[in-house]
């Protein structure tokens, strides 16, 4: 029976944990499906340098990946001593570079004047961003 990811990763026992993710109903994700005829090999360096590029946001290290015809093996190494130690601009810098954010937290970024409302619930983005980059 399937458990909540929640009590599955315990960053207290190992911050290394090797995930896994499947395609449906005989896709393909990369290769060359020969039922159709169609060639899906394309998407293999998009999916390459997707995981590359989050890599370089989240405090989660790649440790080895594999992307196959119906599937991909990640082992991730989860960093959150890393995060921990980042000043709250510089988590918001790393959000930003892979999420929107908000009006207020790019205001945060470029030192511009809050007020105690805005800057506590900068604070409270903060808090909530630093628990998202170091989440599987």
């Amino acid at each position: 029976m399937a458990r909540p990811r929640q009590t599955l990763v315990s960053l207290e026992d190992t911050p290394y944990y090797h995930c896994c993710s499947r395609v449906v109903r005989k896709a393909f994700l990369c290769g060359f499906d020969k039922s159709t005829g169609e060639n899906f090999e394309h998407r293999r360096a998009w999916v390459d340098s997707r995981i590359v590029e989050l890599a370089t946001i989240f405090a989660i290290d790649i440790c080895a990946y594999a992307v196959m015809s119906n599937h991909l093996h990640v082992v991730l190494k989860v960093d959150a001593g890393k995060a921990k130690l980042w000043t709250d601009k510089e988590v918001l810098i790393q959000w930003h570079k892979g999420f929107k954010g908000t009006l207020l937290t790019h205001k945060f970024v470029k030192g511009e004047a809050l007020n105690e409302f805005e800057l506590q619930t900068v604070n409270d983005c903060i808090t909530q961003y630093r628990q998202r980059l170091i989440d599987i």
